[in-house]
């Protein structure tokens, strides 16, 4: 994977540099209630403003669908970014046109602008050239570091990138780098963990793994779905059942390729799903009743992941393993995490993780800061799993 970045982008000094973030932040009352998003912004400012350029931010908020939504203006943000930026931060009415170009003219070197909402504008989400166009007209660069709206083929994220000069921002640099290190130019062996609930929603994903992983790990109510496929008894567990058939062809298709499936060869049962809940042991192919529901990987199916994990150079993460949110059912995640964890920060497993689950649990197991990178980007990350082109990221390549 090669792509521009800002170390390619020569002297900035005096420049106007367009920066695509991720400022789509969870609010409440007008207040941020979580500044992630924020701080992640805060390498490629800096580096920007060091540069001596003027730094314009662009990003969306929430979807007023093309019309101006007083309550999805991006305002409220200035204050937060100022505290964390330590300096002032500007902002104008419009992303685009004479009050947006005047605004930005007015700022010295090294000078920080928050443009308003760029999705007050319907060409922003058509890609519309025309829009396109008025967004390069107030810049002399463009940067992307916006990974999670790469998959997006929108005016800010893909029609500008082709009208000026285009770079990646340190975050998106960051990101692409781990997603390479994991599934683009990984270190063999590879293993990767599959979560969630269907397998309907990640047949592209399951489909793409099966040819590039050496072993993939299939978990939670997906696991469900392997199972009853198989012919193993799972009781009143949630499945697809419908999706057997697509199931088997999955196993197949991975047999063919020489990835070999780590299904579970053990379970936790309960017959609710409640904090506490009673719960047992089960080796798979053990009858259960009607009210039994597999609600977490068992002790040998940790065991047997922790191996190998052990024996892999490389992990890619994407769902838990059980019902974490409602412990004792969030065993198995944790365990599996704090391994992971602990061989990332000895240095012999890339370990890169992904998706709105994942990152909840990695966060619950509290080993976000020792995996080597963890990923927020949800559709992003998810698509790229998927072997899609992020039309974001394309036009950003050399």
């Amino acid at each position: 994977m090669t792509f521009r970045t800002l170390d390619d982008a020569g002297s900035l000094a005096g420049k106007t540099a367009l920066v695509r973030v991720d400022f789509n932040v969870p609010m409440e009352d007008g207040k941020i209630t979580d500044d992630t998003r924020l701080r992640v912004a805060l390498p490629t400012i800096a580096k920007l403003r060091d540069a001596g350029a003027r730094v314009a931010l662009l990003a969306h908020f929430d979807r007023p669908k093309g019309k101006v939504v007083p309550s999805m203006s991006l305002k409220p943000v200035v204050d937060d970014l100022e505290h964390l930026l330590g300096a002032p931060v500007r902002f104008a009415a419009d992303c685009v046109g004479d009050e947006a170009k005047a605004a930005i003219a007015d700022l010295d070197a090294g000078g920080v602008i928050l443009l308003e909402n760029v999705r007050f504008h319907a060409g922003e989400e058509k890609n519309d050239p025309a829009f396109a166009a008025l967004l390069a007209e107030i810049a002399d660069i463009y940067v992307n570091d916006a990974f999670s709206a790469a998959h997006r083929a929108h005016a800010s994220t893909e029609g500008v990138a082709h009208l000026i000069p285009a770079y990646a921002g340190e975050s998106m640099r960051r990101e692409l780098e781990a997603l390479d290190a994991a599934l683009g130019n990984p270190k063999k062996p590879v293993i990767g963990i599959v979560g969630g609930s269907k397998v309907s929603t990640k047949l592209d994903l399951l489909k793409n793994l099966v040819g590039k992983l050496d072993r993939l790990a299939i978990g939670g109510g997906m696991a469900n779905t392997f199972l009853f496929a198989q012919g193993v008894d799972i009781g009143g567990s949630l499945a697809e059942r419908d999706m057997a058939e697509t199931a088997l062809e999955i196993l197949t298709e991975a047999k063919a390729c020489g990835c070999e499936i780590l299904l579970p060869v053990d379970f936790i049962v309960a017959t609710e799903v409640k904090p506490g809940a009673d719960s047992r042991p089960v080796t798979a192919g053990q009858p259960l009743s009607a009210d039994d529901k597999i609600l977490d990987a068992g002790p040998a199916t940790v065991a047997r992941l922790v191996d190998a994990m052990t024996a892999s150079k490389t992990l890619i993460w994407n769902g838990p393993l059980g019902v974490f949110e409602v412990p004792p059912f969030d065993v198995a995640t944790v365990a599996v995490a704090h391994r992971a964890a602990a061989l990332a920060k000895a240095g012999v497993l890339v370990a890169v993780g992904g998706g709105g689950d994942t990152v909840a649990a990695l966060h619950h197991a509290g080993v976000v800061d020792d995996m080597t990178f963890v990923s927020t980007a949800g559709g992003a990350f998810l698509e790229w799993m998927e072997g899609k082109p992020l039309p974001g990221v394309e036009a950003l390549n050399v």
